[in-house]
């Protein structure tokens, strides 16, 4: 009878580096436009052409197999064509922190030693009431959305932690990140490795670079193809692993606005900083609709911002239908369970309205902002017992 259950005993370095040692070919990424370090890199100019086209479908294809079957990490260059956008979500970003440094909400980073990096939990909920209008001008970004779509299908969850690693900030220890990257090997072992490997589909690590980011700053160290080793979630705590991504690791320099899509097997750890300045990325995790997020984030209260702004601009038509969804993507809670059958019982078909048709809904016939709040408020009072 084949195996299931495995433990740290189990893991084997010899596979790992075999794994590691595939190479990358520009003949299979037609979209793209080089690979660096086995690392395929995409241009956003070029994905932005694409999102509305018949191609769309083989560039989502393509995406998903780089990160599934290829390297496991994908950069788009220019994600972000507004760099002022960047700048003034920096800002809020720095308020935030210099807040938070004056009350006990003030917290470090879970993967450096304490001081050495600045550190925004909940990032997107507290971007989202500080500066709603800032807010749907960084996330009407159709790049992003689609890349997520691409590994994760609809309805995903967005979260978002920033991270500021101050000059001298020494480099993170290389692991993989959560679900079972957050798990002790004892309790990893006890899933079924069936389970361990599906849970990489369940997440897409993403992050922004918010300033220019060359390698002496510290960028993100990557292991192409690590992701692909089953046993992983048990064997990057081991020295040997630790020597071996130390030795193979790659690095690649970014520009501000440039963004890194990765799956959350891969094996990386952010570099040592030494330069004099900031190095500053919002890291997104996206999870699938069929998952758990790693944070709680009240949605809602944010639907009912972004309404608002986004019934606004469809008015004075200051905002495009997939800048639209984009924006709404990163915020609703647009699937349609877990829900109370009792209260949300389906009419029609197997499911009930969710939110993400309800906002689609309300923005195609302007409802007033009164109206909708009342109906998103009742529509979340069905959904819970």
């Amino acid at each position: 009878m084949q195996r299931h259950f495995f433990d740290v005993d189990d893991i084997n370095l010899s596979e790992f580096a075999s794994l590691c040692s595939q190479t990358v070919s520009l003949e299979d990424y037609n979209f793209s436009s080089d690979i660096k370090q086995r690392v395929v890199i995409y241009e956003g100019d070029n994905i932005r052409s694409l999102i509305s086209t018949p191609q769309a479908l083989d560039l989502k294809t393509e995406l998903h197999h780089c990160i599934k079957e290829g390297p496991g990490v994908v950069v788009v260059r220019q994600a972000f064509q507004d760099m002022k956008v960047i700048d003034m979500a920096t800002e809020i970003f720095q308020e935030i922190i210099d807040e938070e440094k004056t009350s006990d909400k003030h917290r470090g980073d879970h993967f450096a030693k304490a001081g050495e990096n600045e550190r925004i939990w909940n990032a997107l909920q507290k971007f989202c009431e500080r500066d709603t209008e800032t807010f749907i001008d960084y996330y009407n970004n159709p790049v992003l959305c689609f890349v997520t779509e691409a590994w994760l299908g609809p309805f995903f969850q967005m979260t978002s932690q920033v991270n500021i690693v101050k000059p001298g900030g020494q480099a993170q220890k290389p692991h993989r990140d959560y679900h079972l990257g957050f798990q002790e090997n004892s309790l990893v072992s006890e899933y079924p490795i069936s389970a361990q490997i599906l849970s990489q589909f369940l997440t897409l690590q993403e992050s922004v670079a918010h300033t220019d980011m060359d390698i002496s700053s510290g960028s993100t160290m990557m292991l192409p193809f690590s992701h692909q080793y089953p046993l992983g979630y048990m064997a990057w705590r081991d020295s040997k692993f630790i020597e071996y991504f130390q030795n193979h690791a790659v690095q690649f320099a970014l520009k501000k606005g440039d963004a890194v899509f990765f799956s959350p097997a891969l094996f990386h750890a952010a570099g040592t900083n030494f330069e004099s300045s900031d190095r500053i990325a919002n890291l997104l995790q996206a999870s699938s609709a069929f998952g758990k997020t790693m944070e709680s984030v009240d949605r809602t209260k944010m639907t009912k911002l972004i309404y608002q702004v986004l019934l606004a601009r469809k008015k004075y038509h200051q905002i495009s239908p997939d800048e639209t969804q984009a924006v709404w993507a990163s915020v609703i809670d647009g699937y349609s369970f877990p829900t109370n059958l009792d209260l949300d019982s389906p009419v029609e078909g197997l499911v009930t309205e969710n939110i993400w048709t309800l906002m689609e809904r309300a923005l195609k016939e302007e409802w007033p902002v009164d109206r909708f709040n009342k109906c998103l408020n009742e529509a979340t009072i069905r959904r819970h017992p």
